[in-house]
């Protein structure tokens, strides 16, 4: 048996400890849309892929976010990864009060009439098929419809909380 190393003494869990924990965990970071009266947005580091069949995914969203309620309601939902050149956008879509479809945002209407952002690395439009309560926030399940996997670049993360890019 090998010898353990000395562990630090534990601290009693709270949202602090969490938040102190996961910014050592490094994330791929990714920019969920979709349409109501309006298109709407944000950032998630929450992204993961669940099943390959059929294709899920899911991600989280705080209900007290401004896109919750629209959230809430759609059918679909647009999934970007983001490339390292997109920490500007990434900043855009997790600033409360921003104007995400603003003129600096390039997007268009793509499939199932969802908002698609333009130059990400890849992305999915896909159809909810589950909200799931977890806390203060819902755990969205969709199924891939659509795709497009050929953007250039290298992958955006996110850690020690803040974006950056993978190292060689």
């Amino acid at each position: 048996m090998t010898a353990s190393p000395e562990l630090a003494p534990s601290l009693t869990a709270s949202p602090e400890l969490l938040r102190s924990v996961f910014r050592r965990h490094a994330a791929g970071v990714a920019v969920i849309t979709a349409a109501g009266d309006g298109p709407v947005g944000f950032t998630a580091t929450s992204l993961n892929s669940v099943a390959a069949e059929p294709p899920l995914v899911s991600f989280g969203i705080g209900t007290s976010s401004s896109s919750w309620p629209v959230l809430a309601e759609a059918e679909h939902v647009g999934v970007h990864i983001l490339g390292e050149h997109q920490q500007e956008l990434a900043a855009t879509f997790a600033r409360s009060g921003a104007d995400r479809f603003g003129p600096s945002t390039d997007w268009s209407s793509g499939p199932e009439g969802v908002p698609l952002l333009a130059g990400v690395s890849a992305w999915l439009v896909c159809r909810v098929v589950a909200r799931i309560p977890a806390g203060d926030h819902r755990i969205v399940i969709a199924e891939a419809v659509a795709g497009d996997p050929s953007g250039a670049g290298r992958p955006l993360v996110y850690h020690q909380g803040r974006f950056t890019a993978l190292r060689d």
